[in-house]
């Protein structure tokens, strides 16, 4: 499963680069999930950090479950699965508010 998640990793890369909302999340990998987000500076000082977003859970060899992280820090599922890429024009259009970057932060930040 690792293999498989990876290469799902790097297609997801490849298909919010492709969409000016999501342009340059990133994308990591945790168990069957695949999380962007935005580094982004959030802590004291103005800190880059790791700004999750949202998820992606493999629920089959080609579906995937789409999940909001919630302001408490908890992941909430939302109606909507499918492919791959499905879920990522889900994301860049009816997402797109959740996906911005933060006022003021529009370059993007080297992992």
């Amino acid at each position: 499963m690792r293999t498989a998640m990876r290469i799902a990793q790097s297609q997801l890369e490849k298909m919010l680069a492709a969409h000016e909302p999501t342009a340059g999340m990133y994308v990591r990998v945790h168990g069957k999930n695949l999380i962007m987000g935005r580094r982004e500076p959030l802590g004291p000082d103005g800190q880059i950090e790791n700004d999750d977003r949202v998820r992606l859970t493999r629920l089959n060899a080609s579906t995937y479950g789409l999940s909001v992280k919630r302001h408490t820090g908890r992941w909430e599922r939302t109606p909507f699965s499918g492919s791959m890429e499905e879920m990522v024009q889900v994301i860049s259009t009816f997402m797109q508010h959740l996906v911005a970057p933060l006022p003021g932060c529009i370059r993007t930040y080297e992992t």
